[in-house]
């Protein structure tokens, strides 16, 4: 079992990366994040504080696009190409080809926002900022983050077509980051039916807002170790739980 998702696993990486829309974004996050040098200097204040927000936020925008574009496409394109066939023919389960997409494209967020954060760090030695744990901090709630897109893609992905897919993750990402707003529209609500319902909502979406500490790490704010612990947490059962209903609703799907 374990060398089959091993092989599924490798496989999924090495296909992703050799997708030329992975480069190409994985060379824009880079170039964006080098380009916030150059709008620090054109940015009143603080230049180093401005060159981390801009650089962040480039790796942020570019991580995601990948994390989308690759997730909506893993198992539509087995299907579409009849592939799916030749995998579950061997000793390879539905679960298992599922979990073994969702590591193999793990492995590959994991490369690209590696290959991001180490030219973003280089950058920060070199105009004369040190090593600044918080930002390590904020790569690794990032992959997080990612992790839950990559999940919610998969989902998508068992059952739709790919613009589909996009459109469905990302709305749920969108809404994911705007969660607070669900908290101010339940102090308006004075339903019992309609609170409850509410609250039911704000579970079942992914609170994506959780995951950004990108504030705390420009503004050197403190960060509650509890917080990051919890947010852990989250990542973690909200993944299994979403991978969970992908392989439910894969079992029960029909090829042709």
């Amino acid at each position: 079992m374990k060398m089959n998702i091993k092989g599924l696993v490798f496989n999924t990486f090495k296909e992703s990366a050799r997708n030329k829309m992975f480069y190409l974004l994985v060379f824009f996050g880079i170039a964006f994040a080098l380009s916030s040098k150059l709008i620090s200097f054109l940015t009143l204040g603080d230049a180093m504080k401005v060159l981390k927000d801009t650089g962040l936020a480039a790796i942020n925008f570019f991580c995601v696009l990948i994390a989308i574009f690759t997730g909506i496409n893993l198992v539509y394109k087995e299907i579409e190409k009849k592939t799916i066939f030749n995998i579950l023919s061997k000793p390879v389960t539905r679960d298992q080809f599922i979990i073994g997409k969702f590591l193999g494209l793990a492995l590959t967020m994991l490369a690209a926002l590696l290959a991001m954060s180490v030219i973003f760090f280089l950058l920060i030695l070199l105009l004369g900022g040190g090593f600044d744990f918080k930002i390590l901090l904020y790569f690794f709630m990032l992959y997080l983050e990612l992790l839950v897109i990559v999940a919610i893609s998969l989902l998508f992905s068992s059952f739709s077509t790919p613009i589909l897919s996009f459109i469905f993750t990302v709305s749920l990402y969108l809404i994911g980051h705007v969660m607070w707003t669900f908290n101010e529209f339940k102090s308006l609500l004075h339903s019992g039916l309609w609170l409850k319902f509410t609250q039911a909502i704000y579970y079942i979406l992914p609170n994506l807002d959780k995951f950004n500490i990108k504030n705390e790490v420009v503004l050197n704010l403190p960060l509650h170790p509890w917080t990051i612990i919890f947010t852990i947490l989250y990542a973690l059962v909200y993944i299994l739980a979403v991978l969970a209903l992908t392989i439910l609703i894969f079992r029960k799907r029909e090829f042709q």
